[in-house]
């Protein structure tokens, strides 16, 4: 995997998500009680891109039919059917820059 830079610490507040593309991934990293948590950015419900959605705390819900995310983790926390986890990326962060390994 390698190792692609998100942007700077100070370009995602707390409560607030980005988005990359990496290695032709759709890429979320969002910042959750001052740490930095990356998850796929597509709904694998109806493809649906997930930075347009709400972040609330760890919460991610898709903007088209509210299916909830664990930003953490990438994993489904409701829906009425089961969908396949979002996943997850390592973020590290060096000095003030983000990175993703993607």
């Amino acid at each position: 995997m390698a190792k692609v830079i998100v942007g700077k610490t100070s370009d995602i507040p707390e409560g607030k998500m980005t988005h990359i593309t990496a290695g032709g991934k759709e890429i979320l990293v969002a910042n959750v009680n001052g740490r930095y948590y990356a998850t796929g950015n597509i709904c694998t419900h109806a493809g649906a891109e997930l930075h347009d959605g709400e972040l609330n705390d760890k919460e991610l819900t898709c903007p088209w039919h509210g299916s909830r995310w664990d930003i953490t983790t990438g994993n489904l926390i409701w829906f009425p059917q089961k969908l396949q986890s979002l996943g997850s990326y390592k973020i590290t962060v060096e000095g003030d820059t983000i990175y993703v390994e993607a």
